[in-house]
């Protein structure tokens, strides 16, 4: 994939291809980086063209300034797309990724040709108890990244992938995550529960993998009941990161998804 950088953003990205008709952006989960889609960029690169970034304080994206922070990445995304007169795009986010995603879609609707969300939750209808627990559960990973990212990448890899190989690439990619990127982090919530969801005009598909936590399959379930027309998938044989427990079930889905929204 060919590095790219604008100026005025502190975000890297990766494009595979400008040959083919229909762009896919992929938005990965925390603490890890754009490599987490390996699987896709290979397998979508000769049918899509295919975008995917760092999002703030992971990977290549560390080259900020003082007041970035991850609440202004829709808007970064929005300025790559009008750099690579991008139109639309099929938009895939992945745990915090789908957070992204659906803040993307919130504030661009016209950019989106389609939305896809794993391991999330709605943003605009989060339930204030899952909301506390599910802060609470990530303030104590912090915890333990700060004591250690080595320890904290241990714990996190069993929470976030439910294979093997995935946790062990899950791992060493969140062994590089600085500790100083999580203050990036810190105005994550101001993008939940801030937008009435309006009738959307792309289709949506949301999931997560059977192994995932109780409190995510929950959130699935009431982000259906809010939305009935979306289109559900539980992944037999994965966790979180579905994308990378399950890739070639997952590459798939998202084909299938795609295709039969022409």
């Amino acid at each position: 994939m060919q590095q790219f950088k604008l100026n005025d953003s502190p975000i890297t990205y990766y494009i595979s291809g400008r040959e083919q008709g229909e762009w896919c952006l992929f938005l990965h989960a925390a603490f890890v980086d754009h490599n987490m889609f390996k699987a896709q960029i290979e397998y979508f690169k000769n049918k899509y063209n295919v975008l995917v970034v760092d999002i703030i304080g992971h990977g290549q994206s560390t080259d900020t300034k003082r007041g970035d922070s991850i609440d202004k990445m829709s808007a970064w995304i929005y300025d790559i797309m009008k750099a690579e007169n991008i139109e639309k795009a099929h938009i895939v986010g992945v745990s915090l990724g789908s957070v992204l995603a659906q803040d993307f879609a919130n504030r661009y609707p016209d950019a989106v040709s389609s939305l896809a969300c794993f391991g999330g939750y709605d943003i605009n209808n989060f339930d204030t108890k899952m909301q506390k627990e599910n802060g609470s559960s990530q303030m104590l990973m912090m915890l333990k990244a700060m004591f250690s990212v080595k320890w904290f990448a241990k714990a996190n890899k069993k929470i976030s992938a439910y294979t093997e190989q995935a946790q062990n690439e899950f791992y060493d990619m969140n062994v590089r995550f600085p500790k100083k990127s999580f203050m990036y982090l810190a105005s994550l919530n101001s993008m939940v529960n801030t937008h009435q969801t309006k009738q959307r005009t792309y289709p949506l598909l949301i999931g997560c993998g059977k192994f995932d936590i109780p409190m995510e399959l929950a959130a699935v379930e009431m982000w259906k009941n809010t939305e009935p027309q979306a289109e559900v998938v539980i992944f037999e044989d994965a966790g979180h990161c579905v994308n990378m427990d399950v890739p070639q079930k997952f590459n798939e889905v998202m084909e299938g998804f795609w295709g039969n929204n022409l």
